[in-house]
Formats: structure tokens, C-alpha cells, sequence
């Protein structure tokens, strides 16, 4: 009896979180793991194997240099759930501090904010984040620090919509009578209340950074070859594409699973914590 509760507890949840998850622990286990589940070495070379299609001895075939593509997917995956989290944990951090700050204090702070917003919503998320690792030049590194200067605004307003709402609450005007200090009130009271949102959002966000992180893989200005990544795996098989499909196919299918995964996970994060979208 005490065994079937937990289960039950589980089918009541919602169904897109289920299937989210589901999918994100096939791709956790691929990064967590992917010795156990790679059957090959992913950088290394077989010549007498080059661009040979799927098979059994290859599953997903093999690349211009004779190199297991299941094996260089499988691998990918930790370099695609690195970027997932570290693109979405650190504009996340930035931002929910500057919301905080911004939407309890308010004046020329906000009225400064808000100026800010309008300027970074002009520009396109992906055509500034190009701009900023083309200046600052291609890896992964600067990728992450090119995101966390574009994307902090984002996360920054939504939290800052979140507290205006929590500060005029009756427990905040408690708060007051009772004395706490301001720091008090903001991180151990309004924080917590007010990042229900925010924590749906990153989950929802990681979708998108992975589709951000191959797309400049495959510009070039993301991971470097030879490090095995959906995006570099994808512009490997550029020039092969009518000879070779699978070189492009599989890591394709790979990041639409990916961002299939977190988006499920995320509605169904939304659903469960019952916040409108």
C-alpha cells in the first residue's frame, strides 16, 4: 500500500510533464553516462568506414572520417545539457537580482530599466548574441557570457511584474509592522513567492539555448571541432548532405528532442504550479 502511493501521486500529474521528463532522462543519461551507451570511441578514426551508412555495426552511420555518429551523438549530449543550463542559470541569476532590486525600489531605477527593456527588445535575442561572440570571438565560454548580457532583461522584468504584485500584499504590510529589515523582506519573503514564475521560464528557456547553442555550433562560433556537438555535428555533414544524410539527420533529431523535452516540462511545470502563460 505504501509503495502504490507514491505511484498514484505520479499518474495525477500532468501529462506533458511526464513525457518531458521522460525524454530529459534519456538525454540525462546520455550525458551522464555516455561511455556506458556510446559502442564506439566518438573522436575516433575508421577509414576503411568512411561516410557508411547506417547499419548494425554503425546504427546511425558514420562521418566523413570514418567516426561513429551514434557514439558522437551520445557524447554531444553533455555538451548540449551544459549549455542548456549554465545559458539559462546565470542570466536567470543576473535578472532575478536586478528584478528584485528594480521592482521593490521603483523611480529612476525602474524608469531606467524600462528604457533598458525597449532597447533590447528592439534587436533580435539571436542577431545580438551573434554580434557579441563575434566580437568577442567563438567557444563556448563567450557564448555564455554573450548570453547572460542580452538575457538577463528578460528574466529581470518577469520577476520585477512578480514582486509589484507581492509588495502590495497584506504579509508584506506585515512585515513592515513587525520591523524586518528591507534585505529581510525581499529575499526571505518576496523571493520565494515570486519565483514560481521565473523557475517555469528557465525550464522552458533551456529549449531555447539548446537551439541557440547548435545554431552557433554550426556558425562556428559556438563549441569547436573536434568537440562532438549537435550543432558542429550537423555542419559536418553540410557538404555531404546528398551523399550522407545521416551525418546531419540524427543530431537534427537529437535537438529537436532535446527542445521537445524541456518545452513539455515546462508546461507541464506551469500547469502543476497553476501559472498562467
Amino acid at each position: 500500500m505504501m509503495a502504490a502511493r507514491p505511484m498514484r501521486r505520479i499518474a495525477h500529474l500532468p501529462a506533458p510533464l511526464l513525457a518531458g521528463a521522460a525524454l530529459l532522462l534519456l538525454v540525462l543519461l546520455c550525458a551522464l553516462a555516455p561511455g556506458l551507451l556510446a559502442p564506439y570511441d566518438p573522436l575516433g578514426f575508421d577509414y576503411s568506414a568512411l561516410l557508411a551508412p547506417p547499419s548494425m555495426a554503425h546504427l546511425f552511420g558514420t562521418d566523413q572520417f570514418g567516426r561513429d555518429l551514434l557514439s558522437r551523438t551520445i557524447f554531444a549530449a553533455r555538451i548540449d545539457l551544459q549549455i542548456a543550463l549554465l545559458a539559462t542559470i546565470f542570466p536567470a541569476l543576473v535578472g532575478s537580482l536586478v528584478g528584485l532590486l528594480v521592482g521593490w525600489y521603483g523611480g529612476i531605477a525602474d524608469a531606467l530599466f524600462g528604457r533598458l527593456v525597449d532597447l533590447v527588445v528592439t534587436f533580435p535575442f539571436l542577431v545580438l548574441v551573434i554580434a557579441i561572440v563575434a566580437i568577442l570571438g567563438p567557444g563556448l565560454l563567450n557564448m555564455y557570457i554573450a548570453v547572460t548580457i542580452v538575457g538577463w532583461v528578460f528574466y529581470a522584468r518577469l520577476i520585477r511584474a512578480e514582486v509589484l504584485v507581492q509588495k502590495s500584499g497584506e504579509y508584506i504590510a506585515a512585515c513592515h509592522v513587525l520591523g524586518y529589515a528591507t534585505p529581510r523582506i525581499i529575499f526571505r519573503h518576496i523571493l520565494p513567492n515570486a519565483i514560481r514564475p521565473v523557475l517555469v521560464y528557465m525550464v522552458t528557456d533551456m529549449a531555447l539555448a539548446i537551439l541557440l547553442g547548435s545554431s552557433l555550433g554550426y556558425l562556428g562560433l559556438g563549441a569547436q571541432p573536434p568537440t562532438a556537438e549537435w550543432g558542429v555535428l550537423i555542419a559536418d555533414g553540410k557538404n555531404f548532405f546528398t551523399q550522407a544524410p545521416w551525418i546531419s539527420l540524427f543530431p537534427g533529431t537529437a535537438i529537436v528532442l532535446a527542445g521537445l523535452a524541456f518545452s513539455l516540462a515546462g508546461d507541464g511545470l506551469a500547469d502543476l504550479m497553476d501559472i498562467k502563460r
